[in-house]
């Protein structure tokens, strides 16, 4: 009887810690997120696109035309997202946050395409 309560109580003390530990390590070799991360917010969006915008001036991938209409899109949402928050209070309605996705989608896909079309600075 000790010996299974003794069993009992190491397994319940070392259970947490073997999880936490199993948690943490992620594979070396995975570096897409997981199908349980979130998605990223508009925020991280902007900011992953405009780093985007950037290495492609930084690589030559980018013409200037390009990258100019490119901000000019990007500087359109920003101001369309504004516009929605003022009338909301500050707020984006779950609406608002599908269209402002819908547009980073587009604008993703455009950037792609300028990056990939040959054209070189």
């Amino acid at each position: 009887m000790k010996i299974t309560k003794f069993a009992l109580i190491a397994a319940l003390t070392l259970s947490p810690a073997a999880i936490y530990a199993q948690s943490t390590i992620t594979p070396a070799t995975s570096t897409a997120p997981a199908a349980t991360d979130k998605p990223q917010t508009i925020n991280q969006r902007k900011t992953d696109q405009q780093d985007r915008i950037a290495q492609g001036v930084k690589s030559g991938q980018l013409t200037a035309g390009e990258t100019a209409h490119l901000e000019k899109q990007e500087s359109g949402i920003n101001k369309e997202e504004s516009g929605m928050r003022a009338q909301d209070n500050g707020k984006l309605t779950s609406q608002d946050k599908k269209t402002i996705n819908q547009q980073q989608n587009q604008e993703s896909k455009r950037i792609y395409s300028d990056k990939h079309n040959g054209r070189v600075r």
